[in-house]
C-alpha cells in the first residue's frame, strides 16, 4: 500500500477583479464596520462574463502541470467538487479533458462532487482514497475545488468569491492524509440550498447555517476526539495539532468556530484549560447543546478566552479568505494554502487539523500531517508556485457601480446562449483561460490568453467545449 498519500502540488487561482468590502458598505448603506468588522472580511473576488468555474479549471489545471513540470499522461484520476451548476448533466471534469486528449491521455477516472462547500473534500478523499486502494494504477490523482459564489442584491451579497485550486495527490507527500484520524457529520437541513434552476442565487437561512454549521463542528470534533483516544490511548485536545483551518464563508464565524472547539475541551476536561478560561466558561456548563447555540454571551466570553489560540493557530490561514471571499468548495483549501504562504518555512512535522462544511449538510473534521520533501514536492515551492502575494498585489478594484454592472450582466448572461463575450482580456494575466461565446446550442467556447514571452498557447484558437 502506498505510504504518506496526500498533497503532493497545489496551485491556486483567483479573478484578478475584486472590490473592497469597505467601498461596498458605504455603497449599499450599510453601517460603517458591518462587512468589514461584522463580518470579518477585507475585499471579495468576482467574475465578469469573461469568466466561469471552467475558465478557472482550465487556468489552474494547466498552469500547475506546467509549474511542476507534471507530463498530462501522468494523470490517473481527476475528480472536480463544485456547486456552480453550468450544465446538468455535463461535468466540469468533460471540459479538462481537452488538456489531457491532446496527449493522448483519455484513461483518467472520475468525475464531479456536489455538496454545497463540501463537494471538493468528497473529490479529494475519492483521490486519495484511490491512491491508498488496490485500484491504483501508479498514477497521480488531480483534485480541483472550484466555484463562483455570487448572491442577489442584499445582506447577503458581500459574503460572495470566486477561486479555483489544483491539488495533485500521490504517495511520499509532503502534505500528508492522518486517515485513520477523521470525524464526519452528515444530516438533512435547509439552511442553504439552490432549488431554482434558473437563478444562481441561493436560498438561505442565515441563522439556522450558522448553527448547523456549529453543531455539525461539535459533532465531527467529537468523532475525531473519539478515533485519536482509540488509536493513540490518550484524549485529544486542541494541544495536538499545531494549526486549525476552517471552511470561511466569512471570517467571523472561523473565529466562533475555534472558539467553540475550546468550549468542548472545557466541557471535555475542565482541567485541560487555564484557570481564567476556566472562570469564563464556568457559568455555561450546564447550557444544553441548543441553547449554547443561542447563548450571545457564551459566544462572546469563548471568542474572548480562545483569541491568544486564536492568533497562533488559526489567523495564519486566514489570509486569502479574507481576501477573495467565500470561493465555496475552494474556501477550505484557500485557507489551508494561506498557511503555506505564511508558514512554509516551519511548517515540517507539524499536523494540521481541517474542517469541511458543506449546507444540506455534510461536514468532516481531518488531519494532516506536514513534512519536509523533495522539489518540487516540497512546501516551499509549493508557496512559490503558488505566489500569493502576487496574485494579491496584481488585482484590479471595481467601482461599486461597475461591480453591480458586472452582477447584473452575469445575472442575465445566466443559463442563455447565442451570445459572445466582450473579449476585453486586457486584465487577465497572461496563461489565463477565458470564455469566448455560448453558442446556439449552448456550446461554450474558451481561449487562453497568451504567455508572457508572447507565444500563442496550443489551445488559443480552438479550445472548444465539444472537442470539435
Amino acid at each position: 500500500m502506498a505510504k504518506n498519500v496526500g498533497i503532493l502540488a497545489m496551485d491556486i487561482y483567483f479573478p484578478t477583479t475584486c472590490i473592497q468590502q469597505e467601498v461596498l458598505e458605504a455603497h449599499d448603506g450599510a453601517s460603517k464596520g458591518k462587512y468589514t468588522i461584522g463580518l470579518g472580511q477585507d475585499c471579495m473576488a468576482f467574475c465578469t462574463e469573461l469568466e466561469d468555474v471552467i475558465s478557472m479549471s482550465l487556468t489552474v489545471v494547466t498552469s500547475l502541470l506546467e509549474k511542476y513540470g507534471i507530463d498530462p499522461k501522468q494523470i490517473g484520476r481527476l475528480e472536480v467538487g463544485s456547486e456552480t451548476v453550468i450544465d446538468k448533466s455535463k461535468s466540469i471534469k468533460t471540459f479538462l479533458m481537452q488538456i489531457f486528449e491532446k496527449y493522448g491521455n483519455t484513461d483518467i477516472e472520475g468525475v464531479d462532487s456536489t455538496n454545497a462547500c463540501y463537494g471538493g473534500t468528497a473529490a479529494l478523499f475519492n483521490c486519495v482514497n484511490w491512491v491508498e486502494s488496490s485500484s491504483w494504477d501508479g498514477r497521480y490523482g488531480l483534485v480541483v475545488s472550484v466555484d463562483s459564489a455570487v448572491y442577489a442584491e442584499g445582506p447577503a451579497r458581500p459574503t460572495g468569491g470566486a477561486a479555483a485550486i489544483a491539488m495533485l495527490i500521490g504517495p511520499d507527500a509532503p502534505i500528508a492524509f492522518e486517515s485513520k484520524l477523521r470525524g464526519s457529520h452528515m444530516s438533512h437541513a435547509y439552511d442553504f440550498y439552490k432549488p431554482n434552476l434558473a437563478s444562481e442565487y441561493p436560498v438561505v437561512d442565515g441563522k439556522l447555517s450558522q448553527t448547523c454549521y456549529l453543531m455539525a463542528l461539535d459533532s465531527c470534533y467529537k468523532h475525531f476526539c473519539h478515533k485519536y483516544e482509540k488509536l493513540e490511548g490518550k484524549q485529544f485536545f486542541i494541544s495536538d495539532a499545531d494549526y486549525f483551518v476552517f471552511h470561511s464563508p466569512y471570517n467571523k464565524l472561523v473565529q466562533k468556530s475555534f472558539a467553540r472547539l475550546v468550549f468542548n475541551d472545557f466541557l471535555k476536561n475542565p482541567s485541560s484549560v487555564d484557570e481564567v478560561t476556566k472562570e469564563k466558561l464556568g457559568p455555561f456548563s450546564t447550557l444544553s447543546g441548543d441553547e449554547s447555540y443561542q447563548s450571545r454571551d457564551l459566544e462572546k466570553a469563548s471568542q474572548q478566552v480562545a483569541k491568544p489560540l486564536y492568533d497562533e493557530k488559526v489567523q495564519p490561514t486566514t489570509l486569502i479568505p479574507k481576501q477573495v471571499g467565500n470561493m465555496y468548495t475552494a474556501s477550505l483549501y484557500a485557507a489551508f494554502a494561506s498557511l503555506i504562504h505564511n508558514k512554509h518555512s516551519t511548517l515540517a512535522g507539524k499536523r494540521v487539523i481541517l474542517f469541511s462544511y458543506g449546507s444540506g449538510l455534510t461536514a468532516t473534521l481531518f488531519s494532516l500531517k506536514l513534512r519536509d520533501d523533495q522539489h518540487p514536492f516540497n512546501l516551499s515551492n509549493i508557496a512559490k508556485v503558488m505566489n500569493v502575494e502576487g496574485k494579491l498585489k496584481s488585482r484590479h478594484e471595481f467601482s461599486p457601480e461597475k461591480f453591480v454592472e458586472t452582477m447584473k450582466l452575469m445575472e442575465h448572461r445566466y443559463g442563455a446562449k447565442d451570445f459572445v463575450t466582450s473579449k476585453d482580456i486586457s486584465l487577465l494575466p497572461p496563461g489565463t483561460f477565458y470564455l469566448t461565446e455560448v453558442d446556439s446550442l449552448y456550446r461554450r467556447f474558451y481561449a487562453k490568453k497568451a504567455s508572457e514571452n508572447g507565444i500563442k498557447a496550443p489551445a488559443e484558437n480552438g479550445l472548444t467545449a465539444n472537442g470539435h
